[in-house]
């Protein structure tokens, strides 16, 4: 009868440890939707690079209205600027938060403590919630969360989620 047994799964840590978690707000997403803003290249290469890896990523529900009235506001068009909120909500390994009640009184509470925006403190919240890392264009978001939570640019996020990986290529594991 024991042989008929099943080995025990392995721990899942395993995996989380190959990928990186990740909350990205919509300062990035609209940066890697406009060709002409500084630093699109790098935006759109580390929302490519959490895709490819198949990284987490979670997000609040405000990310999708946070994005269509960016886009719409500097494109003048309604029909993308909905169909990239769309499109982004449908990206594998996306998953989207509610911002519950609970959640809302933990972003009151970090937007009061560290003087953040609103907004700012809802991707705080749901980054510290997650445990996951806050990339962002917004200077004084980063700044000021970064005592709560990880925070980076997407120029320091795509060069630490690169350098694992090239670590893992010279040593032969990848």
């Amino acid at each position: 009868m024991a042989a008929a047994r099943k080995a025990p799964r392995r721990p899942s840590r395993t995996k989380a440890a190959a990928h990186p978690r990740y909350t990205v707000d919509a300062s990035v997403f609209v940066n890697a939707f406009n060709p002409h803003e500084d630093g699109h290249a790098e935006s759109l290469a580390i929302l490519a690079a959490i895709q490819r890896y198949g990284d987490p990523l979670i997000v609040s529900t405000l990310l999708l209205p946070e994005i269509a009235s960016a886009v719409a506001r500097t494109s003048d068009d309604i029909t993308g600027a909905v169909q990239y909120a769309n499109a982004t909500a449908a990206l594998p390994h996306l998953t989207i938060v509610a911002l519950t009640s609970t959640m809302a009184r933990q972003a009151a509470e970090l937007a009061a403590a560290h003087r953040l925006r609103g907004a700012d403190s809802i991707y705080v919240a749901v980054a510290r919630r997650y445990g996951t890392t806050l990339v962002t264009r917004d200077e004084e978001q980063r700044g000021r969360a970064s005592t709560v939570i990880t925070c980076q640019t997407p120029e320091a996020a795509l060069r630490d989620r690169q350098t694992p990986r090239l670590a893992a290529r010279s040593e032969g594991r990848e």
